[in-house]
């Protein structure tokens, strides 16, 4: 006989929503740092041209990665952070799908990594905020 139920248990999914939103938060919080520091607003903007994107989205983009992160990391209104992250990784992988599949793929990688990424986000806005959020999205502490 197992250990583990056969039915999720409710009373885990605070903690399971709390290490995704980290993950998240963390990985948001090292790309916009990059773009910032290592790829420069102005090189990431020159980087969006060449994909398609108008350049200055880079602006936004690196701030919402900056800011998401933090906010995601910290708890604050993290349900509305991640439904933003979603859209914005789904965007994102745009400029993969001519890759294919593997993000190792030549020519910037492929579209698995921003696609699960996204597909995690939307999990995250749909499983809700987590245990130890500073500022729920639902106005609760949880």
């Amino acid at each position: 006989m197992s250990q583990f139920p056969s039915v999720p248990n409710a009373s885990t999914a605070p903690y399971a929503a709390f290490l995704l939103r980290l993950a998240l938060g963390v990985m948001f919080l090292a790309h916009g740092l990059t773009k910032l520091l290592v790829f420069t607003p102005a090189g990431t903007a020159q980087f969006f041209s060449s994909v398609g994107f108008p350049g200055f989205l880079a602006y936004p983009v690196i701030a919402f990665e900056v800011i998401g992160g933090i906010f995601l990391i910290l708890g604050i209104v993290p349900r509305w952070v991640a439904a933003v992250a979603a859209v914005q990784l789904l965007f994102a992988s745009s400029v993969h799908w001519g890759n294919g599949w593997a993000f190792a793929a030549p020519n910037g990688g492929g579209w698995e990594y921003p696609v699960f990424l996204a597909v995690s986000a939307a999990a995250l806005a749909l499983l809700g905020d987590g245990a130890y959020a500073l500022r729920p999205s639902t106005g609760r502490r949880g």
